[in-house]
């Protein structure tokens, strides 16, 4: 007798329930595939096969469960019921490995060239899969106990096919696409009504013809439904469970850590943009040997080197080879991992051999657990500092000097103004003098001599006036030779016997606009100087041209 067998309506509710949940958590946890590498992508995507597969085989026997043959007891073998449970896990693997492809495509839906994985890589996969989940079924199917044949339709086979390979096929499309949490909810639901669509496909085309024979008890053949779909509803429902609890906690780190890593990347780029804004000093790092291990605008533009010039140098090139000779960028070094810091002006080199006054300072950098990663060094061009310091430093001294002038003119102007008064006194004696000697021609050439002595003191009691600002000038015409010829007395009492004096004048000398006391005071100088610049004796030449 011929039965096509009855459905229990809450199982088969709760075989496409199991099926939607089983589609739902296999994509978070391909989701989690795709946002993983190396061996962790592989753990996710086994587990992912694991719960597609195992929820596909769940929602089988369930749906099996629910299954009812008038008068019949249905038991089931337990060697095909577990190779039934292990096809649809191997076969989802293979697919989704197949769908992955290796090199070109990545899991999350893009090869390194950005293109999409080639459809026929997922279409392949979805056949694999498809006619590995309609293997199952069957499977399952021949692991029933019951006194009967077995009959197919083959066209509700076929269909079954069909129905089994379009649902993988888009399951693995779903699995490597990008979605969110609402379309994996859809995605799931199409699934699970998909999947239950194959296995129900399949049973509409099965046909029981029994025939009366003695049944064998649950103990004898098998597990009773009973048992059978309360041990299928805990495994499936702990599995699930923790698969989606693992993807959970995954999602959770995976998300605090991209947030660590994109506050890392933000923290790095304002550190960036900010070393790269600073253009008036030199900030780069070097590693424990003094190697340059980065370089900023700044850097660039104090010393003229391009990063990709410089990066992987020793920064022993920047110093003067008179510096690098008595080892300074060693020593530097070596006080900034001591003291903590190093501080110093010196010359240094540009990449144009130039040189300018830098003021260096460099620190030692170390990590979280104290051990020494390397330097900072800060550079800063300070040439015009240095040019605008020593020109204050002159100006400083120049000022001294006018300061000390001034003084020293002060004096001379009240010392001169006495020793005038003096003189003054001294001519008057004298002239008194002339009036009372005797009329005796040695006596009145001494008076001579002694008033010529007097009045050259009061012409340079003159000019010590004039030199401190006491007494103008007053440049009138001089005949020079006659001005030099009346000196020459004075001139050769100044400079001594062991000299003698030349005097070279034209004969038609103009006269020159000078103010002649100055004149004279300076020929004394110069030919005092000529003097003392000939300790061996010679002659002193004076002389003028037009």
């Amino acid at each position: 007798m011929a039965h096509a067998g009855l459905h229990d309506p809450v199982l088969v509710g709760l075989s496409v329930a199991i099926a939607m949940l089983a589609a739902f958590v296999a994509l978070d946890l391909a989701d989690r595939m795709k946002a993983a590498s190396g061996w962790a992508r592989r753990a996710w995507l086994m587990a992912a096969a694991l719960v597609l597969g195992g929820g596909v085989w769940s929602m089988h026997f369930v749906a099996m469960l629910a299954f009812r043959l008038p008068g019949i007891e249905i038991t089931y073998d337990f060697g095909l019921t577990l190779l039934s449970l292990a096809l649809p896990v191997a076969v989802t693997a293979f697919g989704l490995s197949i769908a992955k492809g290796s090199g070109a495509e990545g899991l999350g839906g893009e090869g390194a060239d950005g293109t999409r994985p080639r459809t026929a890589r997922i279409a392949l996969a979805g056949l694999v899969t498809g006619l590995g989940i309609v293997t199952m079924h069957y499977t399952g199917m021949a692991a029933m106990h019951l006194p009967g044949v077995l009959h197919y339709d083959p066209a509700w086979v076929a269909g079954s096919v069909v129905v089994a390979v379009v649902a993988a096929t888009a399951a693995i499309r779903l699995a490597l696409a990008e979605s969110g949490v609402g379309l994996r909810v859809a995605a799931a639901m199409v699934m699970g009504l998909a999947i239950a669509g194959m296995h129900f496909s399949g049973m509409q085309g099965l046909t029981v013809a029994h025939h009366a024979a003695v049944i064998p008890s649950a103990a004898e053949t098998g597990f009773g439904q009973a048992r059978l779909a309360v041990g299928v509803t805990v495994v499936t429902v702990l599995v699930l469970v923790l698969a989606l609890s693992a993807a959970a906690i995954d999602r959770r780190f995976s998300q605090n850590a991209s947030r660590e890593a994109a506050a890392l990347r933000a923290s790095e780029e304002r550190y960036r943009l900010l070393l790269q804004s600073v253009t008036d000093y030199a900030i780069y790092m070097l590693d424990r040997d003094g190697v340059v291990a980065n370089w900023n605008a700044g850097a660039r533009r104090i010393k003229g080197y391009e990063a990709e010039e410089i990066v992987g140098t020793h920064f022993s090139c920047f110093y003067t080879e008179e510096d690098r000779a008595r080892n300074v960028p060693a020593r530097a070094l070596a006080t900034a991992l001591a003291e903590g810091k190093f501080a110093a002006e010196g010359w240094r080199l540009r990449r144009d051999g130039t040189r300018f006054w830098a003021s260096v300072v460099i620190d030692p950098i170390r990590g979280e657990d104290g051990a020494h990663v390397g330097f900072a060094k800060v550079t800063r061009d300070i040439t015009e500092r240095r040019r605008a310091e020593e020109a204050l430093a002159q100006a400083q001294g120049a000022l001294a000097q006018a300061q000390k002038m001034e003084a020293v003119g002060q004096l001379t102007g009240g010392v001169a103004h006495d020793f005038n008064n003096l003189l003054m006194a001294v001519l008057g004696s004298l002239e008194l003098l002339r009036k009372r000697l005797p009329d005796d021609p040695r006596l009145l050439r001494l008076l001579d001599n002694a008033v010529q002595g007097a009045e050259r003191g009061a012409a340079l009691t003159q000019r010590m006036l004039a030199f401190a600002r006491r007494q103008d000038l007053k440049p009138e015409p001089v005949d020079l030779a006659r001005l030099v010829r009346g000196m020459a007395d004075l001139l050769q009492r100044s400079i001594g016997p062991g000299m003698r004096i030349e005097t070279r004048f034209p004969a038609r000398l103009p006269p020159a606009l000078v103010d002649a006391h100055q004149l004279e005071l300076a020929l004394l100088n110069l030919v005092v100087n000529a003097r003392d610049a000939m300790p061996e004796g010679g002659t002193i030449t004076i002389a003028a041209r037009a």
